[in-house]
């Protein structure tokens, strides 16, 4: 029989294959005109749980799209990995922006991986990284090295805010009990610089309205008399950052976790050119909070930016209008001590207080999350860099992330339990934005990585237990 490395190795095309597969499918949660795509995906990754030995697969339905589960329970004495992903993607426009069909997966090389990406929507976020756990799951149970016991939740709905995962997790606590929550949903710094997130920062996204006149207006005639609603707009979100680009809502930064220098320095050690950085992003110069490094910025500091914004005639030729109303998507990430709701809450109070008369302003919150710091001196964090320095030959630096994963949070509160984020992306692997793509060296390193994790953790808690 062969060895969980060896099954690997001589299986690389098959499991290529087989998430080229699950990329074809359109599972966009966020459009309800893809629903039926949603669901044909969870059905494939269900059936394919089946196929490789999980047991107990189940599509669990929710008020929204299904959660797949599966379980392999080989002895009640042994330690339990929850493995979390999801299988949703994001909408793939701009359309025209992708150099080939954003479901119609392809290998291309790139400067980052020069031994090809995969190119799709959903192939590093989180479909391909998703699917490394499945796959290290069959070698090792294909090899008789499954050490301990290990379940599955994969859920279709985290890209709309898993507004159903919590309820799930909620009613099915003896069910998903376990010693350890695992993620591969982050990134890494670079391929020969491996790295672990520690930390993300928590979400409040919200939506805000500004009104004006009852209709349209010609721009002619009501022209500097009524108050336009997109000028006002654009100048309420200039007003959230100070010249040093600070946000300047009241109580903000009042909870804002302040590292020491001495934990700054140790952040600093990472690699970073900032040369490359803007070379990647085609940018002459980084933009930020003043006296903070491009990295800090993007992962100690919170932040507040606009998605999107809206109002008015923008379609081809002219149009003098006053528009009769304006909007804007706006998100603020979050540091440890910082909470989504009263974030939410400052926001809303600020913004309503600084619209002029002759507008209405309206917020709408949507869904928000809690920032994450994990422990580096746990047996996980220890198993996990154990099996990063096993693959790729060095010790994995810890670092924090600016995304979030709000359901994090709510694992530890409802499940008790701590998640190892074992991600294998990276920075530039475009995830939510046009040629989105993941490298096949890092498929293939995930698949190998994930079983020593397995390994390290079963005996480390042994040992714990001894």
């Amino acid at each position: 029989m062969k060895n969980t490395q060896e099954y690997i190795h001589e299986n690389k095309e098959k499991f290529l294959n087989e998430l080229l597969d699950l990329l074809r499918t359109p599972s966009i949660s966020a459009d309800p005109s893809y629903t039926n795509d949603v669901s044909k995906c969870a059905e494939q990754l269900a059936q394919h749980m089946r196929s490789v030995g999980l047991d107990s697969v189940e599509i669990c339905s929710t008020a929204g799209h299904p959660i797949v589960y599966g379980e392999k329970i080989i002895d009640s004495k042994l330690p339990t990995v929850l493995v979390y992903g999801h299988y949703d993607v994001q909408p793939a426009d701009p359309l025209e922006l992708w150099t080939s069909p954003p479901f119609e997966p392809v290998i291309k090389t790139t400067s980052a991986h020069p031994q090809g990406a995969i190119f799709a929507r959903g192939a590093c976020d989180d479909k391909g990284q998703m699917f490394m756990h499945v796959k290290s799951f069959e070698a090792m149970l294909s090899s008789n090295e499954l050490p301990c016991n290990v379940k599955f939740m994969i859920e279709g709905e985290e890209e709309v805010g898993s507004p159903n995962l919590g309820i799930y997790v909620k009613e099915n606590k003896e069910k998903l009990a376990a010693d350890i929550i695992l993620v591969s949903d982050t990134g890494m710094l670079a391929n020969d610089v491996p790295s672990i997130t520690t930390g993300l920062r928590g979400l409040s996204y919200v939506e805000v309205e500004v009104v004006g006149p009852n209709r349209d207006l010609h721009s002619g005639l009501y022209g500097g008399c009524v108050a336009n609603p997109i000028n006002i707009l654009t100048e309420m979100i200039a007003s959230l950052h100070d010249k040093d680009g600070k946000i300047t809502i009241p109580g903000f930064y009042s909870s804002v976790e302040e590292l020491s220098n001495e934990e700054r320095g140790e952040m600093a050690k990472a690699p970073f050119s900032h040369a490359h950085y803007c070379e990647a992003l085609d940018i002459e110069d980084t933009y930020g909070e003043a006296t903070y490094s491009t990295m800090e910025r993007g992962s100690i500091r919170p932040t507040l930016d606009v998605n999107g914004i809206w109002g008015g005639y923008i379609g081809e030729g002219a149009k003098t209008v006053i528009a009769s109303k304006a909007q804007a998507k706006i998100s603020m990430r979050l540091v440890p001590h910082q909470s989504s709701e009263e974030i939410t809450a400052l926001f809303v109070k600020h913004f309503e207080s600084i619209a002029p008369k002759g507008v209405r302003v309206k917020v709408t919150p949507h869904h928000g999350g809690e920032p994450v710091v994990t422990p580096t001196d746990s047996i996980a964090y220890k198993a996990a860099s154990m099996a990063y320095e096993t693959t790729f030959g060095k010790k994995p630096i810890p670092v924090r992330s600016g995304g979030s994963i709000p359901i994090i949070a709510m694992f530890e509160e409802e499940l008790g339990l701590k998640t190892m984020m074992m991600g294998f992306g990276l920075d530039s692997d475009a995830i939510h934005s046009p040629n989105e793509h993941f490298g096949l060296f890092n498929f293939y390193r995930g698949i190998e990585t994930i079983p020593y994790f397995f390994e390290n953790y079963t005996k480390l808690m042994s040992n714990e237990n001894a």
